[in-house]
């Protein structure tokens, strides 16, 4: 009985399939002991990847194996006895080559690789930046730390049971004379698939790991930057307590503007850093956790090991973190603080030459009622001397006008007439001024 129930009914989300595919990416590789292992991780974004990337198929052309679909982010190929796992990641990728020894782990020495396999590498270059070189082998023994001790160095050896009991994992975490960490499986009953999920987990611990410690290195090379800039703060601080004028404040202000934005440069520089380096220590936490089961006495377990190591870095890179946030705080705080003093002291000095402007102001309006005190005077003066030539004229033609007296009386017909058309011109203009302040 077939199911006649089809999706095609449906709108489906265009990311349906990326995030189904998701819990299957990067599948585990059956492996078999014994087995050698060779990882690279390389630093590579953008451009670099891209690169990285076309290198890769033109590789699988070459060898005539499948290339990688367009849109994957991990693919797997064999070619003759060498299995290749490429992975790309936000920020890097890696590629391990699996090769299997069907003579044992006795017939050569730990970590050889052989010439072909040397070919092999050697014709797939990348652009990205090296960071993480491993050697891991998987040899099957009775003696595990009998095994570890001849391999590695007595003092940063570190060595687990895996959960399941089938199986011991031990590394010194030290890079050898060509510049590889080296980690050995010891398998004593490991199924094919559990011994490839082991080997993953294993291979991402160490990669995570050395990802995750990118993060010192940044927050060291800030260290200085933030002290430095906490250092003038508390002088900032102490100048503004008597601080007065005006342009000493404007000076102090540029200054902290100028702290804050070196202090937020910095910080929005390692926020990928940090993010990426607590995301990557959190990964390493949980691939430990599933693969650490009972310990080996005399030996540190891996967790506790790598803790006594990575720990200190990771709180280095969070006490960073905290100290740019809080000095953020304190330099915007601060910055508020000096702005309300300079503001105060604008409106201040507002309020003072407003002040000064009305003192001007009221000694203007006198001087210009004088003014046109003397102006009335003076208009007045010129018109009854031109009244007193018509009266005059008047007289002269044989009019009964006496000059003098008409004059006498005309004087304050003539003052008050030029008084009152003086008045209505200063109040036209006075509200003519004030609607156009009312528009503005």
């Amino acid at each position: 009985m077939s199911d006649g129930l089809d999706l095609g009914l449906f709108r489906l989300h265009p990311l349906r399939e990326a995030v189904l595919g998701e819990v299957h990416a990067r599948p585990f590789t059956r492996l078999a002991p014994s087995v050698g292992v060779v990882r690279f991780a390389f630093l590579a974004q953008g451009e670099e990847a891209a690169v990285d990337r076309r290198g890769f198929e033109e590789f699988c052309r070459q060898h005539a194996v499948a290339a990688p679909d367009p849109l994957a982010k991990h693919h797997q190929v064999m070619i003759g006895p060498v299995t290749l796992r490429w992975e790309q990641h936000s920020e890097f990728a890696t590629l391990t080559w699996i090769r299997g020894n069907a003579d044992g782990a006795a017939a050569r020495r730990f970590g050889d690789v052989d010439e072909s396999l040397q070919s092999l590498i050697a014709a797939l270059p990348q652009t990205g930046r090296l960071l993480v070189a491993i050697k891991l082998e998987v040899e099957e023994g009775k003696s595990p730390p009998e095994r570890a001790a001849q391999l590695f160095d007595r003092n940063s050896l570190a060595m687990v049971a895996v959960r399941s009991g089938a199986g011991v994992v031990a590394s010194d975490f030290r890079a050898d004379e060509q510049g590889f960490t080296r980690i050995l499986i010891c398998d004593t009953g490991l199924s094919p698939e559990a011994l490839g999920a082991l080997v993953q987990r294993v291979l991402e611990i160490e990669t995570y790991r050395m990802l995750a410690l990118l993060g010192l290195p940044a927050a060291l090379d800030l260290a200085p930057s933030v002290d430095r800039i906490g250092s003038r703060l508390v002088e900032v601080l102490q100048e503004m307590q008597g601080a007065e004028e005006l342009k000493l404040n404007n000076r102090l202000l540029g200054e902290l503007t100028a702290l804050a934005a070196s202090l937020e440069s910095g910080a929005a520089g390692s926020l990928f850093r940090f993010g990426a380096s607590r995301a990557y220590y959190e990964l390493v936490q949980s691939r430990l956790a599933i693969v650490e089961g009972g310990e080996i006495p005399g030996y540190p377990t891996w967790s506790s090991f790598l803790a006594r190591r990575m720990a200190p870095a990771m709180r280095t890179c969070a006490a960073m973190v905290d100290r740019q946030a809080n000095l953020s705080v304190k330099l915007a705080r601060a910055a508020d603080l000096l702005r309300t003093r300079v503001d105060v002291e604008l409106e201040q000095q507002n309020r003072d030459l407003l002040h000064s402007m009305n003192e001007r102001t009221r000694l203007q309006l006198r001087l210009q009622s004088t003014v046109e005190g003397l102006s009335v005077a003076a208009i007045g003066y010129y018109v009854v001397s031109l009244f007193g030539y018509l009266a005059k004229g008047a007289h002269d033609v044989g009019l009964p006008v006496e000059p003098s007296f008409a004059s006498a009386v005309f004087v304050p017909v003539a003052v008050v007439a030029v008084w009152v058309i003086i008045r209505n011109i200063r109040r036209h203009h006075l509200k003519r001024g004030g609607a156009s302040m009312a528009e503005d």
